[in-house]
């Protein structure tokens, strides 16, 4: 997801999106660890991805 795209959202939207975003990486780490991934780089962007939105979202509550 693009920093462009995560500005637009709402601050609430990002809330719920970013829970959503850290279950998603909690399930591919348990499937990782019970069978090994093909392309393991997924856990990587996907780390990327939230820490990306926290940045945001604290951005924009500061703005506020």
């Amino acid at each position: 997801m693009k920093t462009k795209e995560i500005r637009e959202m709402s601050v609430n939207d990002l809330r719920e999106r970013i829970e959503v975003e850290k279950q998603d990486l909690n399930h591919m780490r348990m499937n990782h660890v019970i069978s090994a991934m093909e392309d393991t780089s997924k856990i990587k962007k996907a780390k990327t991805n939230i820490a990306r939105m926290i940045t945001v979202l604290a951005q924009m509550e500061k703005q506020n």
